[in-house]
């Protein structure tokens, strides 16, 4: 970002150069692409030119059939997020306020924490079948984990004294919730759901991919099985654009959100 003058000026000789900057490695990227499948240093039969591949994505792009897997993948995502946040914020903030759950808890997000959602396939397939519940069970308990720690670390990394001043100034408990610990704790939880939208997004995908569940995911598997390889690499090229737009959403809403918090506005100086 521009670097701003502490009266608001711009001092960035070159506005808007990160971004540029940004378009150029992309552009480089593709081009490497480009010659690579060209000059058949991978088999341009499964690996076709990128522009062969935007061609696809433009024959996509006015269909129905794109939109609709992308809003069922988003669904998934959505509301298996909104699901683990909704049980790991309070949860985190509770565990890290009082010593005794967290040790009593500990062993227990500890064994739990580990386990890779692509392991509880099975489960998942047996107890909500193949559809989207399994889908948002596979996404809220992959997105559960940093949600919940980084509320905890936020409890945690609230100094003692702070609280005490707190307590001595008169404020009660519901008055220090809300104006020690909550905002303390905000910043954690944001970067928490910025780091679990990515983890949801590659769970949505993996159970459409791996299960068939309906989805972005189904549609690359179902490419592939008709041989329809460009079609394949254009729903890819999909879902990395839409991770991408997903992970810039949360973080123009963190800025916007904390735009209080010290490490936005160093954010917004740099």
């Amino acid at each position: 970002m521009a670097k701003v003058a502490r009266d608001g000026r711009d001092t960035n000789p070159w506005p808007g150069t990160s971004f540029w900057v940004g378009l150029v490695g992309v552009l480089l990227v593709m081009t490497a692409l480009e010659l690579v499948a060209r000059f058949e240093l991978l088999p341009s039969r499964w690996f076709p030119p990128v522009t062969v591949v935007l061609g696809a994505v433009a024959d996509l792009l006015p269909t129905g059939d794109l939109w609709s897997e992308i809003g069922r993948t988003l669904w998934g995502w959505g509301v298996g997020l909104a699901v683990a946040a909704v049980l790991a914020i309070p949860l985190g903030m509770l565990v890290g306020s009082v010593e005794a759950i967290y040790r009593a808890l500990r062993v227990v997000i500890e064994f739990l924490r580990p386990i890779p959602s692509v392991a509880l396939l099975p489960a998942a397939v047996l107890i909500f079948g193949i559809g989207s519940s399994m889908k948002v069970f596979l996404v809220a308990f992959a997105s559960f984990w940093p949600i919940l720690f980084q509320a905890i670390y936020g409890v945690q990394d609230i100094s003692p004294g702070v609280k005490e001043t707190a307590r001595a100034y008169g404020l009660g408990p519901v008055s220090r919730f809300m104006r020690v610990i909550l905002p303390s704790t905000l910043p954690y939880v944001a970067t928490g759901l910025r780091i679990s939208s990515a983890i949801a997004l590659i769970l949505a995908v993996t159970s459409e991919l791996v299960v068939g569940a309906p989805g972005l995911g189904q549609a690359i598997a179902a490419a592939h099985t008709a041989a329809q390889i460009p079609t394949m690499y254009a729903f890819i090229a999909v879902t990395g654009t839409l991770g991408w737009l997903l992970n810039t959403a949360f973080q123009a809403a963190e800025a916007r959100a904390l735009h209080w918090h010290p490490a936005q506005r160093e954010k917004a100086v740099v």
